[in-house]
């Protein structure tokens, strides 16, 4: 179960989920559709020296028994990086990755040449991250800066003193991050947000319904999950199920101009089909929503 403080590395606790969504966009990667392509998310796999994860990237007739690696990430990384680099064009300069896990995008992405992307999660996992870039010999596309802070403690202290400006417009990203926070602190997240970002910014994050049951559907999950390889991760005892507020309604609330689409919206704007996925994993995909916000300039 987690704990107040609790930290982690790739191969443990919260850290394990980020292998396991690395190991996802290894097999997006190699499909003939990919919607994504990411040639450092098979290192990172590696790198691991997790068999099971490695068992996965390397064995396609396990990749219909796991619908997360049936497209699902495909059209969320899609998502997220349609959002930075329409940001980008837009003039958005500035680039914060929160719970950054074994996000390439620094590395993978278009950026433009001026571009500055912040990197924010625990020091052991940004740690690996940069030791398998630098073995691979990557180089990034864009100015970045790792910030090594739990979202829970002063991050934002920790993101000026890396050289952020909150007086210039960003583009700040929350990818499969606020069931990993309890709702205090996903509530303070966006006052946070809201409180360095000055006019013209932009925010894209994954939500989920706050009237679904997360703790139910997680165990659900972990059953349906357990002769996989996702199956040491037990998402109900990574989850936080406490009281939140809904993030539209915090962000409209303070004056940001909010959008959202659903997995199947996604979809047809990919023009790609859903893959059919047993419950309880529909229920989840169908109460998920990829939130849009800009604060107006």
């Amino acid at each position: 179960m987690r704990t107040e403080g609790d930290t982690w590395d790739i191969v443990s606790s919260v850290g394990m989920t980020a292998l396991g969504v690395a190991a996802a966009r290894a097999i997006e990667t190699k499909r003939p559709d990919a919607l994504v392509h990411d040639e450092y998310a098979a290192p990172f796999v590696v790198a691991s020296s997790d068999s099971d994860m490695n068992r996965l990237i390397t064995d396609p007739t396990l990749w219909s028994q796991i619908p997360f690696t049936s497209g699902f990430i495909g059209y969320r990384s899609k998502f997220f990086d349609d959002f930075f680099l329409s940001a980008a064009a837009a003039g958005v300069t500035q680039a914060v990755i929160l719970a950054a896990g074994l996000d390439a995008r620094a590395y993978r992405l278009d950026w433009p040449r001026d571009e500055v992307v912040f990197e924010i999660d625990q020091p052991k996992v940004l740690e690996f991250k940069r030791q398998v870039l630098a073995e691979s010999g990557a180089e990034p596309r864009s100015d970045r800066h790792e910030v090594a802070v739990d979202l829970r403690d002063d991050w934002p202290a920790a993101l000026v003193a890396a050289g952020f400006d909150p007086t210039s417009p960003t583009a700040w990203s929350a990818e499969g991050l606020l069931p990993y926070l309890p709702g205090a602190a996903q509530d303070a997240l966006f006052a946070r947000i809201g409180r360095l970002s000055a006019p013209g910014s932009r925010l894209a994050v994954e939500t989920i319904d706050t009237t679904v049951d997360i703790c139910r559907i997680a165990d659900q999950e972990s059953e349906l999950l357990k002769d996989t390889p996702f199956g040491k991760v037990d998402l109900a005892s990574l989850f936080y199920t406490d009281d939140r507020t809904d993030p539209a309604e915090l962000l409209t609330t303070h004056g940001w101009t909010t959008s959202s689409l659903g997995l199947r919206e996604l979809a047809t704007r990919y023009d790609r089909p859903l893959a059919p996925v047993p419950e309880p994993l529909a229920e989840m995909f169908d109460s998920t929503q990829y939130l849009t916000a800009i604060k107006p300039s």
